[in-house]
Parts: C-alpha cells; sequence; structure tokens
C-alpha cells in the first residue's frame, strides 16, 4: 500500500488540475475544507460528489471495558463524523 498524499502533494496536483497556481489552489481547498467543518459541526451534511457523504452522528450513553484494567464504565453520549463513500468510487476502485 502507497503512503496517502500529503496536503502538499494534493494542492499541487490540484493546482495542476485547476490550472492555477499554488496558492489558489491552496486557499480553494481551505475554503472547502472550512465549509464542510462548519456545516457538518452544525449537525448538517455534506456530499461531495463522486466521493461520498460527510455526516456528524450522535451516539449514544454506553459501558465501555478500560483494556488496562479490565473494569466497566460508562461512557457519556457524544459525537462522531462518519463519511459514507459514493458508488461512484467504490465502482472506480473495484473495477
Amino acid at each position: 500500500m502507497s503512503k496517502p498524499m500529503t496536503k502538499t502533494q494534493l494542492i499541487a496536483a490540484l493546482a495542476e488540475e485547476m490550472g492555477t497556481d499554488k496558492k489558489s489552489a491552496g486557499s480553494a481547498l481551505e475554503a472547502v475544507t472550512a465549509l464542510i467543518t462548519r456545516e457538518v459541526s452544525a449537525g448538517g451534511a455534506v456530499t461531495l460528489p463522486g466521493v461520498g457523504k460527510i455526516y456528524c452522528r450522535e451516539r449514544p450513553e454506553r459501558m465501555v471495558r478500560n483494556p488496562q484494567t479490565g473494569d466497566m464504565m460508562k461512557k457519556d453520549a457524544d459525537k462522531v463524523v462518519k463519511m459514507t463513500i459514493a458508488k461512484a468510487l467504490k465502482d472506480s476502485v473495484n473495477g
């Protein structure tokens, strides 16, 4: 398995794809990231066509085991960010 693309590599590839400079591509990436963060933090969801859907899900209060001691303890309800991968992306990877 290859290494994941770094932010610098992503910006360079985005700049090349857009036919623009790295500064503009970096600004575009930061804007998209901020928009997704703001929307998901507010409880909404963002669909990236061809990639997937990013959303926030609430997990209820539950009992968990402390791996060090083996004791059961109560974990408060919390929120977790999830992503559902689009069928188009799954098909392109598998086919």
